[in-house]
């Protein structure tokens, strides 16, 4: 095996911090998994305990496909050994590993909250080093949470680079769009500023968040729908339907918001 490339992360988790983007998952890569001659699925980093990837395979095997295999990977030795009491292989086994994969070829890998303690310029290579071990086909789902997992946004990256940017809340728990800026992934955190296309788009949503305030007596649900609606309506490239924006998702092409 390849020497683990990468830093130990935080550690820190919690039971279904990671719930959105896993919905999000089984929703939007649910077809790429099913077409996978190998459904191998890599959760890198996934921190001091091992619950986000036993949560991930259950989702995964629930929603997508029954024969899954999710294989955790950390660098930390000491957490890897933590973690097999909850191996249940060959659903769910655990590694030592960094973003060279460990030699896996996945066809997906779900890296979350890893990249928040690199600098913004490390991040492109960690992509070209991840998916450059994928599975042809294979995707990298990139992004940050907060310890609760009401906040979060994510990069779906493949071989060619980055696709889309999905901006995610609890809506019953979401007092402005603006807090979503917190929980940017690395990539675009920093990229905040005027004159940046992420920070438009912050800008936009909120705008149109405190213009649709007569939509909150019909509830929060309503509000972030007429919101959405409003930011496609001044020309954002904002994809999926109002069916998906009413569970609090909201997904761009890369280009809209690419940093400058």
């Amino acid at each position: 095996m390849e020497r683990p490339l990468g830093v130990a992360t935080r550690g820190t988790t919690n039971p279904n911090r990671l719930r959105r983007v896993d919905n999000w998952i089984v929703e939007t890569c649910g077809d790429a998994l099913r077409a996978a001659a190998d459904p191998l699925v890599v959760d890198l980093g996934y921190g001091a305990t091992p619950v986000t990837p036993v949560e991930l395979r259950a989702r995964l095997a629930a929603g997508v496909r029954a024969d899954v295999r999710v294989v955790g990977l950390e660098i930390d030795p000491v957490r890897v050994a933590a973690a097999l009491p909850a191996a249940d292989p060959p659903g769910l086994t655990f590694a030592r590993g960094g973003f060279e994969l460990a030699g896996l070829r996945p066809a997906l890998v779900r890296a979350f909250n890893v990249l928040r303690q690199y600098d913004e310029s490390e991040v492109a290579d960690a992509w070209r080093t991840v998916t450059g071990r994928l599975a042809p086909g294979g995707l990298l789902v990139e992004g940050t949470c907060d310890e609760l997992g009401r906040l979060g946004s994510w990069v779906l990256v493949d071989a060619t680079g980055p696709r889309t940017l999905t901006l995610s809340a609890k809506l019953t728990t979401l007092e402005s769009p603006a807090t979503i800026a917190e929980r940017l992934p690395k990539a675009l955190i920093h990229r905040n500023v005027p004159g940046e296309g992420v920070h438009d788009l912050i800008g936009a949503l909120e705008h149109a968040w405190r213009s649709a305030a007569g939509y909150a007596p019909f509830g929060p649900r309503q509000r972030w729908l007429r919101t959405v609606e409003a930011v496609k309506e001044s020309g954002w490239p904002i994809q999926d339907t109002p069916r998906t924006w009413r569970h609090g998702y909201l997904t761009l092409p890369w280009p809209a918001i690419a940093p400058r």
